[in-house]
């Protein structure tokens, strides 16, 4: 103990040096006084801690007691506020089922009236009519929400109106009206001209078919018309008559056929779907066209000539026969063997002049099917080639091998038909004229031969 006393006033001695050297004390009185001075101050602050403590200690007691009242408090509103909620939720239920004892047979009424409505609002959004009364959709959709909320009952005027929508959609279904609407063009332009509604089936205008897009409510021209001319000339005769009857292309699918119409590929891109051995084959039809008409010309020249020849008593040097009976005429006191030999030779002169052309018209003939099978196995080939890359799970992936094979099988046997038909008929008429040559060699050789026997 008197170690440890020691040491504390060791402690204050050093603080009343360290506080008299800060104070600038001068002599050991000025010292002590200060260090008595010191330990007054420092009672003094610890009984202002005493005294804070002791006034925390009464708040927290305070606070604890105030926290604990409001708990009371909270615990009798909500046991208050429960009992509140029951006895809403009673009058809730019986006011719901007072509603429903006086609304008796209007609650099924009301069901059909929200059905109906539903109905007529996915059928007006896709009608074409609706182009004409937009405006109806939002009468519905709000019929709709008040339907189905249980706060709002339908009125009189809304039933009315419902009704009167219906009754004007099968109105306007049987007819054909002619207004005047906002269109976009193939081009993109968005334009005012006026078009004429067909009932629920068609809209058209003066450049063909519109189509109408039930989302966005926009009326636009086709990117295409149909191929065939007769139905747009039916557009532009609907949009220019004014009553009575006008044939028209009508379409009963609403839309289906004419996208049909509208994506079957034209004769052109039919052809470009036979590829390189599609356009050989129309190249070398078109060549061995043109050699038979040059040759059915040249053949039905020589006809009419050798006719003429088979009239005349004279020989004229302008047809075949009359070069093999000018070489008659040349060699007339000739023996017999002699005028044959010569006759003979004139006509085998005259054979190239008439068969020429004949049997690159057969060659074709026979090519133009082998060139077809070939765009078969080629397109096959591709087909191939996509389901090895693809597999078979699209359709559309191997639609241009096999439009490529039947496309130059069609036109191999196109081009291969009519040459053989072609070759027939320029072949008789080749051997109509040589027979006549030949008959009229053997004749002239006979009438010599009685003539000198």
């Amino acid at each position: 103990m008197k170690r440890i006393a020691t040491i504390i006033a060791a402690c204050l001695i050093a603080t009343g040096v360290a506080q008299a050297q800060n104070d600038n004390a001068a002599t050991m009185g000025d010292l002590l006084r200060l260090i008595e001075q010191g330990q007054a101050r420092d009672s003094q602050e610890a009984r202002q801690r005493e005294q804070q403590f002791a006034a925390a200690r009464n708040d927290q007691q305070r606070l604890l007691n105030e926290a604990r009242a409001e708990r009371t408090r909270q615990e009798n509103n909500s046991q208050r506020l429960e009992a509140l909620f029951a006895e809403n939720q009673q009058k809730i239920l019986d006011a719901r089922a007072a509603l429903d004892r006086r609304l008796g047979a209007l609650k099924e009424l009301f069901g059909v009236l929200q059905t109906v409505s539903g109905d007529a609002q996915g059928r007006f959004s896709s009608s074409l009519t609706n182009i004409q009364f937009p405006n109806r959709e939002q009468f519905l959709v709000e019929l709709g929400s008040k339907m189905a909320s249980a706060s709002d009952l339908a009125s009189i005027e809304d039933i009315e109106r419902l009704w009167y929508e219906l009754q004007r959609e099968i109105n306007e279904q049987g007819k054909v009206a002619r207004f005047t609407h906002n269109i976009s063009t193939a081009e993109g332009e968005q334009v005012s001209a006026e078009i004429v509604r067909v009932g629920p089936f068609n809209v058209v205008f003066d450049g063909g078919y519109l189509t109408y897009n039930s989302e966005t409510g926009n009326v636009r021209e086709l990117q295409r018309q149909p191929d065939q001319s007769r139905y747009t000339n039916s557009a532009s005769d609907m949009l220019d008559a004014s009553d009575g009857l006008v044939r028209f292309g009508l379409d009963v699918t609403r839309g289906q056929i004419l996208s049909l119409l509208v994506e079957s590929p034209t004769l052109q891109e039919r052809v470009n779907q036979g590829g390189i051995v599609g356009y050989c084959i129309i190249a070398l039809g078109i060549i061995g066209l043109l050699v038979a008409l040059v040759r059915w010309v040249a053949l039905g020249t020589d006809s009419r000539k050798v006719t003429a020849q088979l009239k005349r008593d004279t020989a004229t040097t302008d047809n075949p026969l009359g070069r093999v009976l000018a070489a008659y005429e040349s060699n007339r006191n000739a023996d017999t063997e002699t005028i044959e030999l010569k006759l003979s030779e004139a006509a085998l002169k005259e054979m190239p002049g008439l068969t020429k052309g004949l049997l690159f018209i057969k060659v074709i003939s026979v090519v133009a099917p082998l060139m077809g099978l070939l765009g078969t196995v080629t397109g096959m080939i591709n087909t191939f080639q996509v389901i090895t890359l693809y597999g078979a799970g699209d359709p559309k992936m191997m639609a241009g091998g096999i439009s490529q094979a039947l496309v130059t099988t069609v036109l191999g046997l196109v081009v291969a038909i009519p040459m053989v038909l072609i070759h027939t008929l320029v072949s008789g008429q080749s051997r109509k004229i040589i027979n006549i040559l030949h008959s009229q060699s053997a004749g002239i050789v006979a009438a010599h031969s009685e003539k000198h026997g």
